[in-house]
């Protein structure tokens, strides 16, 4: 089965590129992204920060069903242009994974549709293979499949 969310990463390259085209306008889109609620539950996680505004921060975490802290994650949103862009930073607590540089792009295709392109810029392409080696695209289009239905029910 074709994934909605289409990554794709160069041969030689500290990159990944991520493209997905949503049903839904681009406000909406922009929304699922700075609203804590709404990020919390398209993610599956606990946001525990969302200061979605220039030089702001995060911070979200993810629990097993005894309530054990199985992934965290924080960031600092260097630029916030609404519904049109957002920079920021991501760093995964607990991991050999340097912090990432994430560049979201956010195009109107028209009033009930919109795009959404992802550039993240890894610190060596060493570092962008071991994440694509986890179930890294799967794992993204299926939230991404879950931001969809939740933002049209």
């Amino acid at each position: 089965m074709e994934l909605k969310t289409q990554v794709k990463a160069g041969q030689g390259q500290q990159e990944i590129v991520i493209s997905r085209q949503f049903d839904l306008p681009l406000e909406l889109l922009f929304k699922a992204f700075t609203e804590a609620d709404l990020f919390a539950q398209w993610m599956g996680t606990k946001v525990l920060k969302l200061e979605a505004e220039n030089h702001g921060s995060y911070r979200f975490e993810t629990s097993d069903p005894s309530g054990k802290v199985v992934f965290s994650a924080n960031g600092t949103f260097h630029e916030i242009d609404v519904n049109r862009k957002i920079v920021r930073t991501f760093q995964m607590e607990g991991t050999p994974f340097p912090a990432q540089l994430e560049f979201l792009e956010f195009e109107s295709l028209s009033e009930h549709s919109s795009l959404l392109k992802m550039q993240i810029i890894f610190r060596s392409e060493a570092f962008r293979n071991q994440l694509l080696q986890m179930p890294f695209a799967s794992g993204l289009s299926m939230a991404h499949d879950r931001l969809q239905n939740l933002m049209t029910q």
